[in-house]
Parts: C-alpha cells; structure tokens; sequence
C-alpha cells in the first residue's frame, strides 16, 4: 500500500472523527498530525511545526486585542449604535455585517478582517439580544467569499495567475479581473445566507459571551480605556491593510501588529494579563495548528494529487471544457474543506493549464473555476482560518459547518459555472 493510500485513509479517519465528534476536535486534529509523523508521512520534527506557523501567532494576538474591546465595553457600545441604525432583525444585520466583511476581505487578509471583526460582531449580537451563533458564521463565509473579488484578496487568486505566468501565457489575470466572478458570488452568498443559510444555523446562546458580560459589567466602563482600545484596533487594521504601501513591507508583519497591539492593550490597562491569556481560544489554537502538518501530508505524499488523477481519468479521453471545469471544481472544493485553499490551488492549477492545453481551449476558465473553488471551505471549521477563528466564540460543532456550508458550495459552483464561461470563454476568438 502506497503512503498515499495510507494518507488518504487517515484523512478519512480524521473527517469520520470531525464529524462524530466522539473526541474533542482539537484533539482528532492532533492527533492527526502525530499519526502523519509516526506513519512517516512527515518528519517527527514537524508534527508540531502548526504550532509555531505565523497563523497561529495572528489568532492569538487578535483575540487579545478583540478582547480588549469587550472588557472595556466598547465592543456593546458599537453594536448599541449598529442596532439603533440597522434594528434588531437578524437580516438586516446579517446583511450589514456580511457586506462590511466582504467589502474589507477584497483587500484585506480575510484572516485579519475576520479577526478585527469578531469582536464587533460579537457586541453587536449582544446589544441585539441575539445568538451570536446566528452571525459569526455568516462573516466568516463573507471573509471568503470577498477575498475573491481581487487578486490579493486570497491567496489562491495569486496561484492561479501564478500558474498562468507559469505556462508562459502573457494574458494573465488583472487585479479587479476576479471581481467579475467575485462579486456574483458574494451576492449569491449573501442572499442565501439571508433566505435559506440562517435556517440551517444554531440558535444556542452562549455560556463564554454571558462569562464576558458579566466581567465587563463588574468593572468601570472608563471611556478613556474605550478610546484606546478601539485605537489600538484601528492602528491594527491599517497596519494590516497598507503596511507594504508605506514601507513597512519586509520590517512589520501582520502576525508582529497584532502582537504589538495585544501587548499594548495590556499595557494600557484595556484588559489584565489573565483576562488576556483567558481570551485567546485555544481550541482554535490547536485545530488549526493540527491541521497543517496533515495538510502538508497529503502534499508530500501525492495524496491530493491522487484524488485530481483519479477524478480526471473518469471524465474520458477527450472531456469538453465544460466539464473539466465542473469536475475541477468540485475537487478543489472538496479537497479544501481539510487542506488549505493555498495547499488544493497550488496542486490543482498546474494540472488544469496541462488538461486545457491537451484540449486546445484557454486555461483562464479553469484556472479561474479552481482558484474560486479553494475559497469554498464553508462546509468544515478547518477548510480556510476564518471558519476556524469562529468555531470557540460562536459555539459551532463540525456539523453546523457541514448542514450550512455545503448549501453554499453548491450556490457557488452553480454561479461560477454559469459566470465563468461566460467571461472567460474556453476557445475565445471562435
């Protein structure tokens, strides 16, 4: 039996385990990646190397610093106003808060907008007397769905037109190209969240929120610790956003500005050490941190690569474009779900330029149809870090993803399938 047969079984171990939840999710996805390392998939010395990836050190600061906001109250006080202006109505702030995300993740990491937001969203769900389970869920599907809208917004967008430059085709994709698709599907996204998604979402309240409440309401709302809680926040997010445009490229990374702003928040007396220390999840922590070296597996192995063979050799010897992109996306879309969308784009791209130049049609289809798919991790809490960021804080199970998310995999491929030609044609010219 090859490693990648033995990889493969693992990973459906793994997903079999995520879904059950007969153990802990932290706990399935280390030891996931213990038994990457003992199965000789990976080196021993990187079974724990998640832990030490700058992702990690990003979640932990922005949990600090989105901390801070609610010990010193203003994280209730911005959502007070949001409700006074949008109302109480779960749709009108779904739609609210899904907009605003997918507007910031276009350019910003979708990471860091997830993580600058959660907070606030968290204060408006309290204000509003509303589950936050009803509105966590939909910003991170709004943080993935904007980040398809420009090349930077996500990192698959850069690997596709990557692969691209690689086959030495000169007519590569612009920055605001992807909006051509990226913004149909965030419409679509939104409007199935708000219609169909939020049927499918928990209403559970949650014991860590009411846990914070009653901490802030036990302590002096001092408006000079709200004035420099939110500052730090801000300073955070422009850090973030144009940090390279004004020479910090290189010298400040977006793990070390969200560090910095914790420490500062600590500093200033937002928030004490142990409230810090208790505010970062550490479930989150480790799943994520788990996951990464199975990711890596499936990569060394040829793991992944095998599920793209297999499922292209059932398409036939001479499949239409059409199809290769239907089936590309679907696996890409799949194989996202537990790797991530960099890992299944950089693997599955070069493949689709090989599979449309034996075609003889334009790769920029295919390409285009893979590097969406991989931003399609809403159907687990591992697919993409924004899914992950809200697992602790909304009080998800694996199986909130699964029953909300794959609904939206589905509006997406029908958009994108419909979209994509349509821009892109596979023979232009003809």
């Amino acid at each position: 039996m090859s490693q990648a047969v033995r990889c493969l079984i693992l990973l459906v171990v793994v997903a079999l385990l995520f879904v059950t939840e007969l153990i802990p999710l932290a706990i399935t996805a280390m030891s996931g990646a213990i038994a990457c390392g003992i199965l000789g998939f990976i080196p021993a010395s990187q079974v724990f190397s998640g832990l030490a990836n700058s992702t990690v050190v990003l979640f932990a600061g922005m949990f600090i610093v989105g901390a801070a906001m609610f010990y010193t109250g203003l994280a209730q006080k911005i959502g007070n106003g949001v409700v006074k202006v949008s109302g109480t109505g779960e749709n009108s702030l779904m739609f609210g808060i899904m907009v605003v995300t997918a507007a910031l993740s276009s350019v910003l990491s979708n990471t860091g907008t997830t993580a600058c937001l959660l907070p606030v969203v968290l204060g408006i769900c309290s204000a509003a007397k509303i589950p936050a389970s009803r509105q966590l869920m939909p910003l991170a599907f709004a943080a993935g769905l904007g980040g398809v809208i420009t090349m930077v917004g996500t990192p698959p967008n850069i690997i596709a037109n990557g692969a691209l430059q690689a086959a030495g085709i000169k007519d590569t994709f612009g920055f605001f190209e992807y909006a051509w698709i990226g913004i149909p599907l965030t419409i679509a996204g939104i409007l199935y969240m708000m219609f169909v998604g939020k049927h499918l979402l928990p209403k559970a309240a949650l014991d860590a929120d009411q846990e914070i409440e009653q901490e802030i309401e036990a302590e002096e709302k001092a408006s000079s610790k709200q004035w420099i809680s939110g500052a730090i926040l801000i300073v955070v997010i422009i850090v973030m956003a144009v940090g390279d445009e004004i020479g910090l490229k290189g010298i400040v990374t977006l793990e070390m500005a969200a560090i910095v702003g914790a420490m500062v928040c600590v500093l200033s007396g937002c928030l004490t050490e142990k409230q810090a220390y208790s505010s970062i999840d550490w479930v989150t922590i480790f799943l994520f941190a788990g996951m990464m070296p199975i990711s890596t597996a499936m990569d060394k192995t040829g793991a992944g690569k095998l599920i793209a063979t297999w499922a292209v050799s059932i398409m036939g010897g001479s499949p239409s474009p059409m199809i290769v992109t239907s089936v590309l996306f679907i696996i890409s879309c799949g194989l996202t779900q537990f790797m991530s969308n960099t890992a299944a784009a950089a693997l599955l791209c070069p493949i689709g330029v090989a599979i449309s130049k034996q075609l003889g049609a334009s790769p920029k289809a295919v390409l285009m149809a893979i590097a969406v798919a991989a931003s399609c991790a809403f159907a687990s809490p591992v697919g993409t870090p924004p899914n992950t960021l809200v697992l602790g804080p909304g009080g998800y199970r694996f199986m909130d993803y699964v029953k909300a998310g794959t609904g939206l995999c589905v509006v997406s491929f029908i958009v994108s399938i419909i979209v994509i030609p349509m821009v892109w044609p596979f023979f232009p010219g003809k």
